[in-house]
């Protein structure tokens, strides 16, 4: 797994480019999480929000069906986009996925969201920092993390109709160890994955985007699986 480079670049501009390009990625990241957070608590601030948006199975079906979509458009076309696109969908896509999270406000408790959301940043920090300085080479992960997320998949549709305690608690753990190996190895990926020499171009903006959608899954998915776990029921 190297990186791409050019020649005409030094060694050290090169760190000097990576870090710049990380810098967005945390950056975007973090702006698209503080915008899940300021709508999944404006919604669930509003009886009359919350009676549209879960008071009707075929409203919250498509917002989330909507949200895939963007999601797939992203990953599939994001090279035919304009920067400015994908920014529009990723921003538009973190604030439904805000809307559909304020579902979290009517189970838990305030103060048990607060607080594993900080456990979330805290170990999602670790682990991001340990993928972006360590030199082994994490691709070894893929296959077991990937065929972890199909295994949770699968367990959690067994479990709608199995209504399982038990097993609700084990894909939990197993969510957390996935999402936490997920995190290391994809703050590696996206890392190797920037172009030196291409900083300031539309290309370098999208990298930007994907990057920061990647890890902004990872934590969602790991402060769910974390409040599942540690949240305290209303």
């Amino acid at each position: 797994m190297e990186q791409q480079t050019t020649p005409m670049i030094s060694v050290e501009e090169a760190v000097a480019e990576t870090q710049r390009f990380m810098t967005k990625v945390y950056g975007w990241m973090s702006f698209a999480l503080a915008i899940t957070g300021f709508v999944a608590m404006y919604t669930a601030s509003s009886p009359a929000l919350l009676e549209m948006v879960f008071g009707n199975m075929w409203t919250l079906l498509g917002i989330i069906l909507v949200e895939f979509a963007m999601v797939g458009a992203l990953a599939g076309w994001v090279n035919r986009m304009s920067a400015s696109t994908a920014t529009m969908i990723f921003v538009l896509y973190s604030a439904l996925n805000g809307v559909v999270l304020s579902g979290i406000f009517l189970v838990y408790t305030s103060e048990s969201i607060s607080s594993t959301f900080f456990i979330t940043a805290g170990t999602f920090g670790a682990m991001s920092f340990y993928g972006y300085t360590t030199k082994t080479d994490l691709t070894k992960w893929r296959n077991i993390l990937v065929m972890g997320v199909f295994g949770l998949i699968i367990a959690s549709l067994v479990n709608m109709f199995m209504r399982s305690s038990m097993l609700s608690l084990i894909t939990s753990c197993f969510g957390v160890l996935i999402f936490v190996g997920l995190t290391a190895y994809d703050t590696q990926k996206i890392k190797n994955m920037n172009i030196i020499g291409n900083e300031g171009t539309d290309e370098d903006k999208k990298e930007a985007i994907m990057g920061a959608l990647t890890l902004y899954l990872d934590f969602i998915n790991l402060f769910l699986y974390l409040l599942r776990l540690f949240g305290k029921r209303k």
